[in-house]
């Protein structure tokens, strides 16, 4: 009789264990602003990759998709409320909630000085206060923006155009006498094609990836700015993972976030693609440049710190050279 029970005894204690196991898997809802498999939303699918791969048995993420799940201004709101755990998005899509964000990009300074100087620690504060977020890691850096137009200006004047924007253009183009008007990426294409506008602001990579070359003629340079595109996790979710969760999704963060250096790569990659499509250089004296860019580092901190007067000057302080 010993063998039977004996047997009978391993295999409860056996699926006990496994059934132990499965319920300790976590799965987390995850949400990207940008269309599936475009610039601004590989890196955070790689990210997911290494989580699932490293996480398996232990911690998983669902990839809910892009605009098409969730519109990109609504992405903040539902990350902080828990209606998605991890989000892949940039500030300007949520200034609505923090104001702050905008700073992002206006970082002259890369994430891991930012880390070392106080500037992250800074911002973490505010995302856990105002977000209920983690801020876990930036995977876009080092990518300018401009201004791309469908007909051509001949001094760093905007007077008289319409232009796409989202928060991140919206106090340079006004300073620099545009009109602005604000969509979503989505809405892009089909405002150029009907004239709504005669131009937009984006980074200098992602244009194919969203068909605008089709309907751009200029890019104007100098760039100015950075893209900041970065990965939160809701805060509450957060704080029922267990150690070694949060390690798994720290370690792919500093993962992800490595690889910010290789976008130049990419950047001079489009910059050769643009060519090929036929979009023509604006560029201006070397004296307008200058002005150019000092002027947008000048009205964006402006808008910063007019928004939020308590931390602006002190964002300013840490982000800026």
């Amino acid at each position: 009789m010993r063998t039977p029970i004996t047997g009978l005894v391993a295999a409860t204690a056996t699926a006990l264990v496994l059934g132990s196991a499965a319920a300790q898997e976590t799965t987390l809802k995850a949400v990207t602003s940008f269309a599936e498999k475009t610039f601004y939303s590989r890196g955070f699918e790689r990210f997911i990759d290494k989580v699932n791969a490293d996480g398996k048995g232990v911690i998983q993420i669902t990839y809910v998709g892009g605009p098409k799940a969730m519109p990109p201004f609504e992405v903040g709101n539902a990350l902080k409320g828990g209606v998605v755990d991890v989000a892949n998005v940039t500030g300007a899509f949520y200034t609505n909630v923090m104001p702050e964000a905008d700073a992002w990009k206006l970082t002259e300074r890369p994430m891991r000085e930012l880390r070392a100087n106080g500037g992250f620690d800074y911002m973490a504060k505010l995302y856990d206060q105002k977000m209920n977020a983690i801020f876990l890691a930036r995977h876009i850096d080092n990518n300018p923006f401009h201004v791309y137009l469908t007909k051509p200006i001949n001094s760093p004047d905007l007077t008289g155009l319409k232009l796409r924007i989202t928060p991140v253009y919206r106090d340079f183009f006004q300073a620099m006498g545009a009109t602005v008007v604000q969509t979503a990426p989505g809405e892009v294409y089909t405002a150029l094609e009907r004239g709504v506008v005669d131009g937009y602001g984006w980074p200098i990579t992602g244009i194919f990836d969203l068909g605008w070359h089709e309907k751009t003629k200029f890019r104007v340079d100098p760039g100015f700015y950075s893209a900041e595109v970065s990965i939160l996790i809701n805060k509450a979710t957060w704080a029922k993972l267990t150690d070694q969760q949060r390690k798994i999704l720290t370690d792919a963060g500093t993962w992800i976030e490595a690889q910010a250096d290789d976008v130049p790569k990419e950047n001079e990659a489009d910059i050769a693609k643009q060519a090929a499509a036929g979009i023509k250089v604006i560029t201006f004296s070397p004296e307008q440049a200058a002005a150019y860019r000092q002027k947008a580092y000048e009205a964006g901190w402006a808008g910063v710190i007019k928004q939020s007067p308590e931390h602006g000057p002190k964002l300013k302080e840490l982000f800026a050279k």
